[in-house]
C-alpha cells in the first residue's frame, strides 16, 4: 500500500508546495472525522492488528504514534485512530493564538527523505484547542487510543515568564488530554531552547506540577495526575541532557520525547539539497534518524531503563521504529514518515514490529524494549 502512494499520488502531491498539501490534506480529513462511515472506511484500508503496550497509566493499541506539528488545531481528532495510529499527539499549543512564521516555512529535500519546516508554533490557542477537544467528546467522536498534547511557549511571552504561559496552557487543557509533553525544544521560537537550561526547565516543570496536582484534587470524582513528558533536542550535548534527567524524579516527569527536529544540516554535493538545506528550520526525517537513535538508547543506559522514551526522528517503516524501540524507546512517533509514505505506513510498521517480535523470540514488545542497548540482542 505504502508502493502505491509513492509510485502513484506522492509525485501529484509533491508538485505542491509543502504547507498547502499539508492543510489541504488536513481538510479532507478532518471531513471523514465528521463522518462516522468515512472513518469506519479509513479503518478498514489502514487499521493493524493490535501491538498493545501499557504506559503511563494508559493503554495504546498499538506503539506507533503520531508526532506533534501534524494536527494542530485537533481538526482531524477521529481520523488518527482510524488511520490506525496507537495515540496521537496534537498540537504544538501556546497559550496566546500566534500565526507562526511567514511562509514559506516548509520544505522538502525529497532526496533524503526530509522535510525542513520553521513554522512557529502556528496555532489558535490553547482555549480554542479547549473547545475543539470538548467539541469532538459532546459529539461522541473521541478516539478510543491515547491523546496527548504538546504545550510550547507564546512568542510574544517573555523568557521569564514562560513557566506562567505554560501553565495557563494545561490549565485549561488538563480536562482533555491523557498526557502532555513539554515542549522546550523547537528551532522555531527565539530563544526557546534555553529553556533546556536545568534551571529553566525546573520552574516550568514545577508550575506544570502544581497546576496538575491542584485539578486532580479538584476533580469532581478523584483522577490521577496527568503523565508530563519533556521533548529534548537532538542537538543537546550527553551532559546536557543527563542534567534534564536530574530532574525527572524530583519533578515527577513521566517520560521523555526524543527528539526534536534538528538545526544540524547533513553534507552534500547535490545542489538541490544544498539549496533546501540552507533554509533556516527544523530538519526532520531520514537524515534525523541517527542521532535520534544515539539520544534515545544514551537516555535509556543513563536511567537503566526506568523512564519510559517516546522515540522520534527518521522512522519511515518498520526497520526504522525497530532500531529506536531496541535502544530503548517504549513507544515510537512519525510525521515525516507518514508525508513520504503515506497513510499506510503505520499498518505496515505495526505489522513488521510483529513479525520481528516474533523472529527475535519475544512475546511482546516491552521484552524488547533497550534490548540493543543492553546487549540482550544484535539489531
Amino acid at each position: 500500500m505504502t508502493w502505491a502512494y509513492r509510485t502513484f499520488l506522492r509525485p501529484l502531491l509533491f508538485r505542491q508546495e509543502s504547507e498547502k498539501i499539508h492543510n489541504l490534506t488536513l481538510q479532507r480529513l478532518a471531513w471523514a472525522s465528521r463522518h462516522p462511515l468515512a472513518c469506519s472506511a479509513l479503518a478498514s484500508f489502514y487499521q493493524p492488528a493490535p501491538l498493545p503496550v501499557e504506559l503511563f497509566g494508559l493503554k495504546f493499541p498499538n506503539p506507533v504514534g503520531l508526532a506533534a506539528g501534524m494536527d494542530k488545531k485537533a481538526e482531524a481528532v477521529p481520523a488518527w485512530a482510524a488511520m490506525g495510529f496507537g495515540f496521537s499527539e496534537l498540537g504544538g499549543v501556546t497559550w496566546h493564538a500566534q500565526p507562526g512564521n511567514p511562509t514559506p516555512r516548509m520544505f522538502r529535500a525529497v532526496a533524503e527523505q526530509a522535510l525542513i519546516n520553521r513554522m512557529g508554533f502556528n496555532n489558535s490557542g490553547a482555549e480554542a484547542l479547549a473547545r475543539r477537544l470538548a467539541e469532538w467528546r459532546n459529539q461522541g467522536r473521541w478516539p478510543e487510543h491515547p491523546v496527548g498534547i504538546n504545550l510550547g511557549k507564546s512568542k510574544i511571552t517573555p523568557l521569564d515568564e514562560a513557566a506562567t504561559d505554560y501553565a495557563s496552557s494545561l490549565r485549561v487543557l488538563w480536562p482533555h488530554a491523557d498526557f502532555f509533553v513539554v515542549n522546550v525544544s523547537s528551532p522555531n521560537t527565539p530563544n526557546l531552547r534555553q529553556l533546556q537550561d536545568k534551571a529553566a526547565l525546573n520552574e516550568i516543570l514545577a508550575a506544570l506540577q502544581e497546576v496538575n496536582l491542584s485539578l486532580s484534587r479538584s476533580s469532581p470524582t478523584p483522577q490521577p495526575l496527568k503523565p508530563i513528558l519533556v521533548k529534548v533536542a537532538p542537538d543537546l550535548s550527553f551532559p546536557a541532557l543527563d542534567e534534564i534527567l536530574e530532574l525527572t524524579e524530583p519533578r515527577q516527569v513521566a517520560g521523555i520525547v526524543a527528539t526534536n527536529t534538528t538545526i544540524v544540516r547533513p553534507t552534500t554535493d547535490q545542489v538541490e539539497l544544498q539549496r533546501v538545506y540552507a533554509e533556516a528550520g527544523g530538519l526532520s526525517g531520514h537524515p534525523l534518524a541517527k542521532r535520534s537513535t544515539e539520544v534515545i538508547r544514551h537516555l535509556y543506559r543513563q536511567t537503566g531503563g526506568k523512564l519510559p522514551i517516546i522515540g522520534v526522528g527518521g522512522i519511515l517503516n518498520a526497520a526504522d521504529a525497530w532500531e529506536k524501540i531496541a535502544a530503548g524507546a517504549s513507544l515510537v512517533q512519525i510525521y515525516t514518515g507518514l508525508v513520504y509514505e503515506g497513510p499506510g505506513v503505520v499498518r505496515e510498521i505495526v505489522g513488521g514490529l510483529r513479525s520481528r517480535l516474533l523472529a527475535d523470540g519475544f512475546t511482546n514488545l516491552p521484552q524488547a524494549v533497550g534490548c540493543e542497548a543492553r546487549g540482550d540482542k544484535p539489531l
